[in-house]
């Protein structure tokens, strides 16, 4: 993720934000530019008055991304109109649908077939909207979706909808639980559907399931991110003529899944299972093991690129022997590396962790990379970058 600048007035801005809070423009991201962008009215249009809500106060506290700052409000105003942004000044866009329930910031050019944007076209269900704990519920989750997409457009990844591919696109059922069922809705994966459960948009209640299963780490954006994985192992493992190098890094996935993941919950990760694998889940089966990988990887480079973005680099004093010693001087997106990420996500990660201990929080990233791991991270940025593994 990178942070961006309002054109009008050089305001810094945040991925989500619809509004400068410096100088009111309305502002629109743009995937096919990686922009978010101040947008003026196309001809004949009046465009959305900041109405008095841009003032210094509230653009500081944009600057300094304080939850909430950019005005989601606006998004839903600026839907039914077209615009033309300052970063493409030369065509004309319009909302994503989903704007009208300041859902989504994303655009699209007038003329493109679609009413939704390029993530949120792969919505095949979505809860009942007029239940307003559900609307509140599904907006925190496509505020994960985007960002997940956001990676996924990044490495150039096939992103092909369920219209576009009926057997092998990607889809995302967002469904609540029915009242007094038996069964709960299970998030997971089936061959390119991927259902989320709405309730996992209720933080005490995705605190109690993390800390049900034992997890050091559960978030909406987790979810999609490890989901998704699932979907590309199919799309560029077993489609893409990879599978038997996968499975010398990972192991055979054709052992049987479902006693994997009894044998898991009954008795546990292995002995020295860190050794091996990024999380305890991972040992389960080798799909799990991928797409925990492959959602690690995903957590890696885009939380490189923002500390890239904020010009973060880690020199501690105390460390003598340059151990720690790291700067992102390079895009993590384009890298193809994996030495080259290590090196500088593990410094990263230690000044990160510690920071969060002195406000007596839980570690950003409460994970170990062990060789072996890093091996395994190594096979997904060869697979994203088409390059043969080493």
């Amino acid at each position: 993720m990178r942070l961006f600048n309002c054109e009008v007035c050089g305001q810094l801005l945040y991925f989500e934000n619809t509004q400068c809070m410096r100088c009111g423009a309305t502002l629109g991201y743009l995937p096919n530019k990686n922009r978010l962008s101040a947008l003026n009215p196309a001809a004949g249009e009046e465009g959305v008055v900041s109405g008095g809500t841009a003032s210094e106060e509230a653009a500081q506290g944009q600057a300094a991304g304080a939850d909430g700052s950019g005005q989601p409000e606006v998004g839903a105003q600026a839907a039914p109109q077209f615009w033309r942004p300052r970063a493409d000044p030369d065509r004309t866009y319009r909302f994503c649908t989903n704007a009208q329930h300041e859902a989504c910031n994303w655009m699209l050019p007038d003329d493109a077939p679609d009413q939704f944007c390029q993530a949120c076209r792969h919505n095949r269900t979505i809860p009942d909207l007029s239940d307003q704990q559900n609307l509140e519920r599904w907006r925190k989750i496509e505020v994960a979706k985007r960002r997940a997409f956001y990676g996924f457009i990044r490495l150039g990844l096939p992103l092909r909808s369920r219209v576009e591919d009926p057997v092998a696109g990607l889809a995302f059922d967002f469904l609540a639980d029915a009242p007094d069922a038996a069964q709960k809705v299970m998030t997971g994966h089936d061959n390119g559907l991927i259902t989320l459960a709405l309730v996992e948009a209720d933080d005490v209640e995705r605190v109690r399931r993390r800390n049900m299963m034992g997890e050091p780490y559960r978030t909406l954006l987790g979810h999609f991110r490890h989901e998704s994985g699932h979907y590309f192992w199919d799309r560029l493992v077993r489609d893409g003529g990879r599978l038997a190098q996968c499975r010398e890094i990972f192991g055979d996935d054709t052992q049987d899944y479902g006693a994997g993941l009894q044998r898991h919950y009954k008795e546990g990760p292995p002995p020295e299972w860190q050794e091996h694998f990024v999380s305890s889940y991972a040992t389960a089966h080798p799909w799990e093991d991928f797409a925990e990988t492959w959602a690690h990887y995903l957590h890696i480079v885009d939380t490189m690129e923002m500390a890239r973005a904020f010009g973060i680099g880690i020199d501690p004093a105390a460390d003598r022997r340059n151990e720690l010693t790291a700067e992102v001087d390079f895009d993590p997106y384009r890298s193809t590396d994996i030495n080259e990420l290590m090196e500088a996500w593990v410094p990263l990660t230690a000044a990160v962790n510690s920071l969060n201990r002195c406000m007596g929080t839980a570690d950003l990233y409460p994970f170990v990379l062990s060789p072996g791991v890093v091996r395994k991270l190594g096979f997904i940025q060869a697979l994203v970058h088409s390059l043969p593994p080493d």
